[in-house]
C-alpha cells in the first residue's frame, strides 16, 4: 500500500546562522524596510551583559523600545504589558533575544495588536486560533536555549486565573527570520542550555514515534537528534565549544521540522505542559523527565520507531528510553518527579489535566483516560 500524507511549509522566510546576531538582526531589518522596531528581550541578558545593548546599538534610532520583563511561561498579564507598550511605540516589528517564553510572548503580542485586545480578559478572543486577524507586525527571533519554539506558528501561554497553558496561535504568528548565534548562548545557565536541548530532543523524538510522521518529517528530526546528542555532551565539557553549540542550535532548528509540518507530538509534550503551567517545572526539565518514561510506555506499539531514535543517537540495537536516561543523567539533568517535588498526591490532576491538552489524545500509543496517563506518571515517579 502506498503511504500518503501531507507536508505543510511555514511563513518563515530565513535562517541565518554561524554569524553576530546584532548585524544580522541589522541587516534583516534593514531588507524588510522597517523603522519601528520593538525589542523583547531577557531580563537577565539586559542587566548582566551588553549582549541587549550590542543589538540596540546595530538598530540605532529604529529601535522605538525595550521590553525585557517576560516571566518563564509567557504569563497573559506580561503579555498583555508588552503589546500595551509595543502598541504605544507604534512598532512596525518585533525583535525577540532570550529564550522560549520571550519568543513565545512575542507571538502573542502580534496577536493583541493585530485583534486590538484591549484587557487582559479579552486575550479570550484570541486564544486558540478561531477567527483571528493576521498579525500585520511580525517578528524577528534570536533565541538562546534550544527548545525551539522560534520555528512554530504556536505560542503557549499561561492563563494565571486557571493556572493553565493555553495555545495562541496563527500561521503568520511564526517569526519572519531567525538569527542562530552560537556566541549569545554563552551567557544561557548551563542548566538550561542542556534541558532545553533535551526539549529539542523530545521534538525529534516524539515527531519520528507519531503515527503522523513522514519521511520528510523523519529525515529532519533523525539529524536534528545526531547533532543535539554529540553537541550536548560537547558542550557541557567545554562551554567554549561554540562548533558544538553551533549543532545543538542547528539541532533544534531541525527538530522542529515535524511540528512546523503538521505531526503531532505525544505524552511527553502534553504532561509537560501540566507540569509547567500548574507547577512551574521549566520545559526542559519536564522533557527530562517524562521522555523515556513515556517511551518505555509506548514500546509496545512502536519498537521500530524507537529503534531509529537508538540508531541516530549512536546506539544501534539498544533500548531508546535507556539511551535517552543515560544521555540525560550523563548531562546532569532531573530524572524523575520526585526530583522536582511532585508527589504521587497530584497525580490525578496531572493525568486529567494533561487529557485536555492537544498531545495526549495523540500519543502513538492511544490513551483513552487519565488512568493510562497515571500509569506513565507512575514510571516517572
Amino acid at each position: 500500500m502506498l503511504t500518503s500524507g501531507r507536508i505543510v511549509f511555514t511563513d518563515m522566510e530565513q535562517v541565518h546562522f554561524g554569524k553576530p546576531a546584532a548585524q544580522s538582526v541589522a541587516d534583516l531589518v534593514k531588507a524588510n524596510g522597517s523603522s519601528r522596531v520593538f525589542l523583547m528581550a531577557s531580563g537577565t541578558l539586559d542587566r548582566e551583559t551588553d549582549e541587549v545593548e550590542k543589538v540596540r546599538r546595530a538598530l540605532g534610532n529604529k529601535c522605538v523600545g525595550t521590553f525585557a520583563r517576560m516571566p518563564a511561561h509567557s504569563p497573559r498579564s506580561a503579555v498583555f504589558a508588552a503589546a500595551e507598550q509595543a502598541r504605544e511605540a507604534r512598532a512596525d516589528l518585533i525583535v525577540t533575544l532570550g529564550g522560549g517564553s520571550i519568543t513565545d510572548g512575542a507571538k502573542a503580542v502580534q496577536l493583541c495588536l493585530a485583534n486590538d485586545i484591549k484587557s487582559i480578559e479579552d486575550m479570550d478572543r484570541i486564544r486558540d486560533g478561531v477567527d483571528v486577524k493576521a498579525p500585520a507586525v511580525r517578528q524577528v527571533s534570536i533565541p538562546t536555549t534550544l527548545s525551539a519554539g522560534e520555528f512554530s506558528g504556536i505560542a503557549g501561554v499561561t492563563n494565571e486565573a486557571t493556572r493553565v497553558k493555553e495555545m495562541f496561535r496563527h500561521p503568520l504568528t511564526i517569526p519572519q527570520a531567525v538569527v542562530l548565534d552560537p556566541e549569545v548562548t554563552r551567557h544561557t545557565p548551563m542548566w538550561l542550555f542542556l534541558s532545553t536541548g533535551i526539549r529539542a530532543v523530545d521534538h525529534c523524538v516524539e515527531s519520528v514515534c507519531s503515527n503522523e510522521s513522514t519521511e520528510f518529517t523523519n529525515a529532519s528530526a533523525l539529524h536534528g537528534l545526531s547533532l543535539l546528542a554529540r553537541g550536548l555532551p560537547k558542550a557541557k565539557a567545554d562551554p567554549s565549544d561554540m562548533k558544538a553549540r553551533l549543532d545543538c542550535q542547528i539541532g533544534s532548528w531541525l527538530s522542529m521540522g515535524g511540528l512546523a509540518a503538521g505531526v503531532p507530538m505525544g505524552a511527553s509534550h502534553g504532561i509537560g505542559y501540566v507540569l509547567g503551567a500548574v507547577f512551574d517545572v521549566p520545559h526542559g526539565h519536564t522533557s527530562c523527565i517524562m521522555l523515556p518514561s513515556v517511551m518505555r510506555w509506548n514500546k509496545s506499539v512502536n519498537a521500530d520507531r524507537q529503534a531509529l531514535i537508538a540508531n541516530a543517537m549512536g546506539h544501534p540495537g539498544k533500548d531508546a528510553g535507556d539511551v535517552l536516561d543515560q544521555l540525560i543523567r550523563g548531562l546532569g539533568m532531573p530524572r524523575t518527579l520526585s526530583e522536582v517535588k511532585i508527589g504521587k498526591e497530584h497525580f490525578d490532576r496531572i493525568a486529567e489535566q494533561a487529557m485536555g491538552t492537544p498531545w495526549v489524545p495523540r500519543n502513538p500509543r492511544k490513551i483513552d483516560s487519565p488512568v493510562q496517563v497515571k500509569e506513565i506518571l507512575e514510571l516517572a515517579a
